[in-house]
């Protein structure tokens, strides 16, 4: 499951819903006819747009520049303390429906739905909102020492999210997508890409800007202007300003949208409109900001729209007691907050409900007593959680029957391999978890294991690995896999990897006993202490042979780890399956150290391995981004060959990140080494320039993947001073040494976005290449949505 699987979930659940339907088309209120004049004065601008454009003695421009200037002297961080309130809530609903369809279908017997659809305010058309989410909150500031901290007092959702055991996701994704808009700062994160700010330092280069008139913004005279980026296709904003006709060039009223060129993923439409008011002490401060966002997800698919508005009030500049910033995280959350009471809510919250998510809990308890329902919601939690639930919702799920897409699979051993799998959940212990599989190899004959028990210390709502971790896990386990399955993000039974490009004929049976001990911070640091009991026998086509004897030997290890991974700002949600990075702008530093005991619990060797990684994305501005990723390591000691360093291979056509495409299975062995892997997603920089290719929305993106690495003389196994010692083996057919000089190099060229969901590469080899397992190119591919 991936993050956009909430996406096709609200797909699915509402695909049967029609659309384009003939609409009441009369404007209702002010803000309908705000959205509608926006896009009218957008229109007329954009006529004239064809004149050539000046930015020499252009009075827009002029005002502008006084306007970016005097941004520095307004801004809330200026001040030794601010506090102030905020209220925030994000509605998803089914967009432009036709009631008379609906209402004669399957869903006409479901009660209370034709009071369900409202005629959206943003957009003058019908809307049936399916889900909401709600919260009130505090955010303190503090200058010296620089402390900022978010409390969130109440928080409330209701819809469909409440029928999945994973539904946050829902909630924290389109938070993620819809962030708060600042168009104070330079670059405005929206749908997770940045946004040129129309006030940012290089708004002059990036934008066109016009004087339209001098208006009035309630009782304050304003001068008003449009702009739109140079190049409609890039990511930017286009809209209108209203600046202070005064010395202080104040921002009174934005409102922001998107070109209709603009190459946004599933975006039909988006208004953004931000108020600044005028506090007693003189101060301007944002206090309302409101956005709808219309999407289609594909042709096929119900259209959507995300409303979210949020107010800020109650600010104040006095001095913070100093006990408000206690503690290193950023998010505090109130004891009660997910249980305010109905009165609680009516009192505090300053933007009423509209009548459908008031009686969201009645129309959800509609649809779950449709007939369809049993048969629809198993099929959307399949799809979605990869897990199927063994409860209801009288009776909560205690255990859950998966992965599914491991059931059956295939390896180069086993051929046809069966595999069932289970997972406990809090609804039977919140803080005991069991989780685990059985398979069978049908060529093989094999009978293999998993089990999995862990200890929570503190309480979870559902899984066992819910942020943040405290928690003490014994597994134990006896299966088949090759050497470099460790490298893969995924489950290494998943029918989708186990499409390889060359023949995975190395492989191992390995019994594996491990403890392990995590702990996560609120600020990103997670500690992980392992201590593992492992024995691994070589099948297939490798080989575990000593160079004393050339006897086949098994490989016996008794290994204690520690870990310390720091990613400050990381956004990470649960699925049932793993962990998932809500977005990849934090950085990501790792540090470990793993020891071997030799004759301890029957280990054999005596080893240590340190390795660090550092992983961080770099935006472009309107060039896209850079991922990079770089790792190194050592293996101080002799060691036999499979605890050496290994190349991060992966042998599916699928592409997995940080691993290489045309590295084959233990290739290179080495006991130093680092690799940097260096991706540029243009962002359809170039092809958005091309004639008719630019009608395709294709991205391109260009990529580089090299990997250093040596064998010291003591690792060496083709030195004759190593020949009979007993603790080297003699390497794999198919391993190589590296030379020194010569790091191993390719490079990827490839397009993503092609039909919106579909990523295809091409990768090259440029170097060892006379090496008889080398292979020069190939193709490889996934499947990613992307804004």
């Amino acid at each position: 499951m991936t993050k956009w699987s909430l996406i096709l979930l609200l797909g699915w659940l509402v695909a049967a819903l029609p659309a384009k339907a003939q609409l009441v088309r009369s404007v209702t209120n002010d803000t309908t006819q705000w959205y509608n004049k926006v896009h009218e004065l957008t229109g007329v601008t954009i006529a004239k747009k064809r004149s050539k454009y000046s930015r020499k003695n252009n009075p827009a421009v002029e005002l502008m520049r006084k306007v970016i200037a005097a941004k520095k002297r307004t801004r809330l961080e200026n001040k030794d303390y601010y506090r102030y309130d905020a209220y925030q809530k994000i509605t998803f609903a089914a967009n432009d429906i036709d009631p008379n369809v609906l209402l004669g279908g399957v869903f006409g017997k479901v009660p209370g739905l034709a009071r369900q659809i409202e005629l959206c305010p943003y957009n003058n058309k019908l809307i049936l909102p399916v889900t909401f989410n709600e919260t009130l909150s505090e955010q303190i500031y503090r200058k010296k020492p620089h402390d900022e901290k978010r409390i969130v007092k109440a928080t409330r959702s209701g819809g469909i999210d409440k029928l999945f055991q994973t539904g946050d996701i829902l909630t924290a994704a389109l938070k993620d997508f819809f962030t708060d808009v600042d168009i104070y700062d330079n670059q405005v994160r929206l749908l997770q890409h940045p946004f040129t700010s129309p006030i940012s330092d290089d708004a002059i280069r990036f934008y066109r800007f016009y004087i339209v008139d001098t208006v009035a913004v309630g009782t304050d005279p304003c001068i008003h202007l449009f702009f739109s980026p140079n190049n409609q296709r890039d990511f930017g904003f286009s809209g209108h300003l209203y600046v202070l006709n005064d010395s202080s060039y104040q921002v009174r009223r934005c409102d922001l949208s998107i070109p209709r060129k603009s190459e946004v993923n599933f975006v039909d439409g988006m208004s953004i409109r931000q108020e600044f008011t005028r506090l007693p002490s003189g101060e301007w401060v944002l206090s309302q900001d409101d956005m709808a966002v219309e999407l289609t997800l594909f042709d096929f698919f119900q259209k959507g729209i995300v409303i979210r508005n949020t107010r800020l009030s109650d600010y104040s500049f006095a001095a913070l007691p100093d006990s408000l910033f206690r503690g290193s995280t950023k998010e505090v959350v109130a004891d009660k907050a997910d249980r305010r009471s109905d009165d609680y809510w009516r009192e505090n919250r300053p933007v009423a409900l509209t009548g459908s998510e008031d009686r969201m809990d009645d129309f959800m308890a509609g649809l779950e007593r449709m007939g369809a329902y049993r048969f629809i919601m198993p099929v959307l939690k399949l799809l979605v959680e990869n897990f199927v639930e063994t409860g209801s919702k009288q009776h909560p799920s205690k255990v859950d029957i998966g992965p599914v897409n491991t059931f059956v699979t295939n390896n180069f051993i086993d051929g046809l391999r069966l595999r069932f799998g289970l997972q406990t959940t809090a609804n039977l212990s919140p803080h005991l978890f069991l989780k685990g599989y059985y398979a069978r190899g049908n060529k093989s004959g094999k009978n293999y294991y998993n089990g999995e028990l862990t200890y929570s210390f503190n309480r979870k709502r559902y899984m066992a690995d819910e942020f943040p971790l405290r928690s003490v896990t014994f597994s134990s386990t006896y299966d088949v896999c090759a050497p470099t399955d460790k490298f893969m993000s995924t489950d290494k039974d998943n029918v989708f990897t186990s499409l390889k490009w060359t023949t995975v004929d190395k492989m191992m049976f390995y019994r594996r006993h491990q403890l392990t001990l995590q702990r996560e911070e609120p600020f990103g640091l997670r500690t992980t202490l392992a201590m593992k009991l492992e024995e691994n026998e070589a099948c297939g086509g490798l080989l575990f042979k000593t160079l004393a004897t050339g006897e086949t030997v098994k490989l016996r290890t008794t290994e204690l780890k520690a870990e310390l991974r720091f990613a400050p700002g990381e956004k990470i949600v649960n699925t049932k399956i793993r962990r998932r990075h809500l977005n990849h702008d934090a950085p990501i530093l790792t540090l470990s150290h793993s020891m071997g005991l030799e004759g301890v619990l029957g280990g054999r060797y005596r080893y240590n391995f340190t390795e660090v990684g550092a992983a961080c994305r770099l935006w472009l501005k309107s060039w896209g981004k850079l991922d990079v990723d770089f790792k190194a390591g050592a293996q101080w000691n002799k060691v036999p060959f499979p605890l050496l360093c290994m190349p991060a291979s992966n042998l599916s056509y699928i592409t997995d990140e940080g691993t290489f495409g045309l590295v084959n299975n233990m290739e290179f062995l080495n006991d130093r080494y680092a690799s940097l892997m260096m991706t540029w997603d243009l962002n359809g920089k170039i092809f958005n320039r091309i004639p008719l290719v630019n009608r395709l929305k294709w991205r391109e993106f260009l990529g580089v993947r090299s990997l250093w690495g040596t064998l010291t003389d003591k690792n060496n196994p083709f030195l004759a001073s190593n020949q009979g010692d007993a603790e080297l083996m003699a390497f794999p057919e198919g391993s190589y040494l590296m030379d020194r000089q010569r790091p191993y190099v390719e490079v990827v060229a490839g397009v993503h976005n092609v039909f919106r969901f579909f990523h295809i590469e091409y990768v090259r080899r440029l170097n060892y290449l006379n090496l008889p397992t080398a292979t020069k190119q190939g193709v490889r591919f996934k499947f990613t949505l992307k804004f």
